[in-house]
Formats: structure tokens, C-alpha cells, sequence
């Protein structure tokens, strides 16, 4: 079912859907940068699974991060360098959020 969240919040193998919650969450994200989206943020991540259908095997899973995979790597580095917790509204909350049906986390 994760593949299928990503791909109903907008994330397709034909890109981001128009006046989706993946186009607003690409919006937030390029205001937020000053006009671009990072590689290996929430929506160059969530674009990646929802055109590959790789959500389960990246390790984002209905009951939560795999361990030893891409997601708890990603997760690892971002409570590092957050002084331990995962922020809300990163790449792991968010890409967690939406696999699992929801709409991500809020900046």
C-alpha cells in the first residue's frame, strides 16, 4: 500500500500531478530553499519511489522504517545532524508520512 500512498499524494512515473499534495509539498520546499528542491529531500525522495515504486524495498513500510535499509540510513543521518531527533517536516518524517496514507509532516 505505500507505493500506492506515494502515488495518490502525486508522486507518478510521469512526474508530480498538478494541484496534488505532491505539488504543494514541491512548493513549500523550493520557497523554503530559495527557489530550487535539494537532492535527497522530501520531494526528489518521494518523486524517486513514486516513479520507481520502491517505497517498501527503500524500507519506508506501513509499520515503519525497516531496519538496516535506505530509510533508517536516511533517518541515522538526519537525527545526526539534528542533535539526535528527526525534525518534523524532513525527508524522513515526510517520506514516512506520506508512504504510510498521510500527508506529511508541516515546516
Amino acid at each position: 500500500m505505500s507505493d500506492q500512498n506515494v502515488r495518490n499524494a502525486g508522486f507518478t512515473p510521469s512526474g508530480i500531478t498538478g494541484g496534488s499534495l505532491a505539488s504543494s509539498l514541491m512548493s513549500q520546499e523550493a520557497r523554503a530553499s530559495g527557489g530550487g528542491v535539494s537532492s535527497g529531500g522530501p520531494t526528489s525522495t518521494l518523486q524517486e519511489m513514486g516513479a520507481k515504486g520502491t517505497t517498501h524495498s527503500s524500507g519506508y513500510t506501513s509499520s515503519g522504517i525497516s531496519g538496516g535499509s535506505r530509510a533508517s540510513s536516511t533517518m541515522s543521518k538526519e537525527a545526526t545532524a539534528h542533535g539526535g531527533g528527526v525534525p518534523r517536516g524532513g525527508t524522513t518524517s515526510t517520506v514516512q508520512s506520506i508512504s504510510m496514507g498521510g500527508k506529511g509532516g508541516r515546516r
